[in-house]
């Protein structure tokens, strides 16, 4: 099988696998090769992959989508983060995720501060009317 895990601005994996774990709303799964075409909505979670040599390979992703057909099997999320390793990837995820949440509270306030400018402008605007 081929994989594909894509983010909204890059293509993350591109590789051969013969096995493809993942997990969705109601519980975790295991694609084969042979195994039927298959569509889940995959809840925040580790992705792990083995490559054709019997290497392991892990990815913790996002909320998102995965499609099996045939033998390509597609996963499109909003992040996602490669590891070596259970414990690589976990503080990489951290730290991935302390920084999302700065960019979020910079993001609200700047929305906050133009909510505010607007409704000034707006009750000054009023007011002259």
């Amino acid at each position: 099988m081929r994989l594909r895990v894509f983010l909204p601005t890059e293509t993350l994996v591109d590789t051969r696998v013969v096995k493809v774990i993942a997990e969705a709303e109601d519980g975790a799964f295991c694609l084969l090769p042979r195994h039927a075409d298959w569509v889940a909505a995959l809840v925040p979670g580790i992705l792990l992959y083995t490559d054709p040599d019997g290497t392991e390979h892990l990815c913790a992703v996002d909320t998102g989508t995965l499609v099996k057909a045939g033998d390509e099997v597609r996963v499109a999320c909003f992040n996602a983060v490669p590891g070596a390793d259970l414990a690589t990837l976990r503080q990489t995820v951290e730290d991935a995720f302390r920084s999302l949440d700065e960019h979020e509270r910079e993001t609200r306030s700047a929305l906050a501060r133009l909510e505010a400018g607007t409704l000034r402008r707006f009750m000054e605007w009023e007011a002259e009317h």
